[in-house]
């Protein structure tokens, strides 16, 4: 199943957890991008994060962000082919 907006949408959310804290959450205000606030929303529904607009990762969601902040680091990562 090839990534579609929404999945996208989710994942650049993901992305911006600091996964080096739990201390650490996100707040997505209600000036942010319509498509940023439906992500954010999905990802609570999912139980990925704690708040409607953001809050802190959930266990299955620090473990969804540190997957796809790895994929996305070895997706940037020049081949060393």
């Amino acid at each position: 199943m090839p990534y579609n907006e929404e999945i996208m949408q989710e994942l650049n959310v993901l992305n911006l957890f600091n996964l080096n804290t739990t201390q650490e959450g996100i707040k997505v205000h209600s000036s942010a991008q319509p498509e940023v606030i439906a992500a954010t929303q999905r990802l609570f529904d999912k139980g990925l994060i704690t708040q409607h607009d953001g809050g802190y990762l959930t266990p299955l969601g620090h473990d969804a962000a540190e997957s796809t902040q790895t994929l996305l680091t070895i997706l940037i990562t020049e081949s060393r082919l």
